[in-house]
């Protein structure tokens, strides 16, 4: 099946070589592009793309903004794409917002362009782009920083078989399926299965969403080894 993209960014040099790439794989389809978060979401609700790769700073509107707006529309519009957030270091505010709001994960601009195909085909199977350890560890600083929700979410956690809690805790240091599997030693689809319902139980979009949950629940503390 063909990943439908459209790239959301307020540089025309930026848009023209990521759908270039993009374009070229067999499997990717660009169908649409934006240069402000505005009509991004324009874009977005008129071709039905399946990721959103979207900047975070752009005139008009912001990407966070366009990004709540897509994940969290209004009634009547049923489409959901997944939203990839592009940024740099220094904004990561903005990211960590993006992922509460329900983004999928970010990539760094400046990333190889490998990193750029395989974050897109990630994010449209549904997985989260949470893997590499400096992610981790840029969330964890921002739960450190924030003051606590006022619900407090550790008490969800108790909704949760020791088992969930366990897979849990290993997606927020950011296990792929198939090592959770080795860790527990468990079948892989018995990991899925558990996966389906942490993200059920605590009512979670997905992984990047449970990453944060975690955290936030003191279940896994900034620090921590991976």
């Amino acid at each position: 099946m063909t990943i439908r993209v459209i790239i959301v960014d307020d540089q025309a040099m930026v848009r023209a070589g990521f759908a270039a790439l993009l374009s070229a794989q067999a499997d990717i389809d660009v169908v649409g592009e934006a240069p402000d978060g505005r009509q991004g979401v324009q874009v977005s609700r008129t071709v039905h793309p399946d990721v959103v790769l979207m900047d975070v700073r752009m005139p008009e509107m912001d990407g966070l903004t366009a990004a709540r707006e897509l994940l969290s529309p209004p009634p009547g519009v049923v489409h959901r794409p997944k939203v990839l957030m592009l940024t740099t270091f220094d904004i990561d505010d903005y990211v960590y917002e993006a992922l509460r709001a329900g983004a999928s994960g970010f990539l760094l601009k400046d990333a190889p362009p490998a990193d750029l195909i395989a974050a897109v085909r990630v994010v449209a199977s549904g997985e989260a782009l949470l893997a590499p350890s400096v992610t981790r560890r840029l969330i964890a600083d921002f739960v450190q920083q924030r003051p606590a929700p006022r619900k407090d979410p550790s008490l969800r956690l108790k909704g949760l078989t020791p088992r969930e809690t366990e897979v849990l805790e290993l997606i927020a240091r950011g296990l792929s399926n198939q090592e959770i599997a080795g860790h527990l030693v468990l079948a892989e689809q018995t990991v899925k299965t558990h996966i389906g319902r942490v993200l059920a139980k605590l009512d979670l979009r997905d992984r990047a969403q449970a990453v944060i949950f975690a955290y936030e629940a003191g279940l896994v503390r900034p620090g921590d080894s991976d």
